[in-house]
This record gives structure tokens, C-alpha cells and sequence, in this order.
């Protein structure tokens, strides 16, 4: 079976008539009278009953019509999808991102997109720089918004955001709760609970650098993955842990219910930028069409971050 005996098939339903349903195909009736052969011979069945007088469509052809429309139909979609993809128009793209992205960045891409591509399939995954790079690496991520341009040519990548803030986070008993903020070669006498580099390299090194700044050691006693151990951590041992600003501002740390307090940090202010980042080479268009949405509105600078205890990180 050809699809343009298919076509063929029913321009003669439509018409009922050979000579019409040439002169819409631009084909010679022997040709199209060919054609239905060849398709009732493919299927076993009679389709058209004609006489000198008439042309019908039999039972079996009345029930083949219907089923050869639905196929039509799904390939004039198909046409219409790949052609949107192509543009893109549609598609589909899997965005990684952190909590800064998601607080600064992503509300008013995901507009734009919804605005101007409302047919393309934006998946969100929450991860750490580390995972998202992977995962970018090995397909499953379209975008990763992660902390520090990568290093490697396979990437290519933009900054979407300056200068977020780290600050350190330690327990409600801490010496450091109640202040509005600490030096940062005050962490020479503090035993630190850290993530290992391969979860987010940009934010390990920049903490590593703003203790070289401030001519200190960094005495890393414990370690935790994940945001939430660490608040857990600090809040039974007098342990200092490390969070972005806008992470330590959605976790809510120095409210009644939370175990963890954030307490900004100076003399550096150890900061960090964002970066939309993407594989060299990409040819799904709805990538481009997720960047050229992603225009950094002026407040997304997080500079001079204020005071970052209890309820002042707000």
C-alpha cells in the first residue's frame, strides 16, 4: 500500500467519479483506475463498485474510508509538527536548574516561552552543578543553569546572573546566631561540614578562595550533599556550614520551625554567578527558542546581599 493510493482512494470517494477525481489529482483515468487496483489488491477487498451509470463506494469501502482519513490526518499533523519543530515552534527541551535559577531566572522565561513558543514541552529538573552537567553530558538535560562557566569545549554556555551570595549556615546554639554577620577568616576556628567538589566544583573552589583571600585553612570536619543535612548537621553540632543566599532564603532558615540559621559572610563576600549552560553543536531548536527568552532582568543581581540572620535574610 502507497500513501498516494490512499490519496487517490479518497478523492474518488469525495467525487464519485473518475473523471473528476483525475482532473482534481491531475492524473489520466487509466492511471487512476490503475491505482485503486492495485490498493484492492494489496487489501483483498473491493472498495468502489462502478457501472456505466455510477460509481459507490462498497460496504467495505465506506469502513476503509474512514480509517484512511484518520491516516491522512495524523500525516498532515505529523507534517505540521516537524515543521513547528523544526521552527521552533514545538518540540520539546529539558531545563536543569538550582534554586537561584528558579527564583530569578526562571518565572519570567518560562513566561516569554509560554507567550511565544505555547506549544514547546519545558521539563524542570532540580539538581545540583555537578548532576546537571552530567546530565547534559549524556542527553538527558537540554540546559543546565549551574553555578561557574564549564571548563570543557563540549559546552557552551552564557552568565544569566551575578554575584549570588553564599553565606554560612549554623544552628540555633551556635555563637554566631544572633549576628548580623561574620568575617570570613573568623572560620579559622571553626569546624566546617562541606559537600565534596564533584556536587558543585564553582561553589567549593569559591569558598576554598575566600579563605586564601583571608589567609586562612579551612578545617572541613564533616561532610553532606544535600542543603537539608547540612541544616540538620549544624543544628546538633556547633558546626558551620555553606548555602547560597537564595537557597538559605527558600529554606527559610531563622524561622521558628527551621533547625538552621543563615549569618552573612564578609571581608570577602564569597560570591558566585549563574550560567545558562548548553552542549556545543545542539540542533534542537527549541533550545534556541528557550535562550532567546532568557533575558536577565536588571534585578537579578544579587549584590551587597543583606544581613543574613534569622529573619533578615528576607
Amino acid at each position: 500500500m502507497e500513501f498516494r493510493h490512499l490519496v487517490s482512494f479518497i478523492t474518488i470517494a469525495e467525487e464519485l467519479h473518475f473523471g473528476r477525481a483525475a482532473q482534481r489529482l491531475h492524473l489520466t483515468q487509466p492511471s487512476l483506475s490503475t491505482q485503486l487496483q492495485k490498493l484492492e489488491k494489496s487489501l483483498r477487498v473491493q472498495l468502489v463498485a462502478r457501472n456505466s451509470h455510477e460509481v459507490q463506494l462498497t460496504a467495505a469501502g465506506r469502513a476503509f474510508e474512514l480509517q484512511a482519513r484518520q491516516i491522512m490526518a495524523r500525516m498532515d499533523r505529523a507534517a505540521a509538527v516537524a515543521k513547528a519543530t523544526a521552527e521552533g515552534r514545538a518540540g520539546s527541551v529539558g531545563v536543569g536548574y538550582n534554586v537561584p535559577a528558579s527564583r530569578h531566572i526562571l518565572p519570567h522565561t518560562l513566561t516569554r516561552m509560554t507567550e511565544r513558543h505555547p506549544d514547546v514541552v519545558v521539563s524542570l529538573w532540580e539538581k545540583r552543578t555537578g548532576p546537571q552537567l552530567a546530565a547534559l553530558s549524556n542527553g538527558s538535560l537540554d540546559i543546565a543553569l549551574v553555578y561557574g562557566q564549564p571548563s570543557t569545549t563540549e559546552f557552551q554556555y552564557r552568565r544569566v546572573l551575578h554575584r549570588v551570595p553564599l553565606v554560612a549556615v549554623v544552628g540555633r546554639r551556635h555563637r554566631w546566631a544572633d549576628r548580623p554577620g561574620v568575617s570570613f577568616n573568623e572560620l579559622q576556628h571553626q569546624q566546617c561540614v562541606l559537600f565534596g567538589r564533584e556536587q558543585c566544583p564553582a561553589m567549593y573552589d569559591t569558598i576554598f578562595h575566600a579563605a586564601a583571600q583571608s589567609q586562612i585553612s579551612l578545617s572541613v570536619s564533616h561532610h553532606a550533599d544535600d542543603p537539608g543535612a547540612t541544616a540538620h548537621l549544624v543544628s546538633v553540632r556547633p558546626l558551620v556550614g555553606f548555602a547560597s543566599l537564595p537557597r538559605a532564603i527558600a529554606m527559610n532558615m531563622g524561622e521558628p520551625d527551621s533547625p538552621a540559621v543563615a549569618v552573612k559572610l564578609m571581608d570577602p563576600v564569597p560570591t558566585l554567578d549563574l550560567y545558562a549552560v548548553w552542549r556545543s553543536g545542539e540542533t534542537n531548536p527549541a533550545v534556541d527558542a528557550f535562550l532567546d527568552c532568557m533575558e536577565t532582568p536588571e534585578s537579578a543581581q544579587l549584590d551587597n546581599p543583606p544581613p543574613a540572620s534569622a529573619a533578615a535574610i528576607r
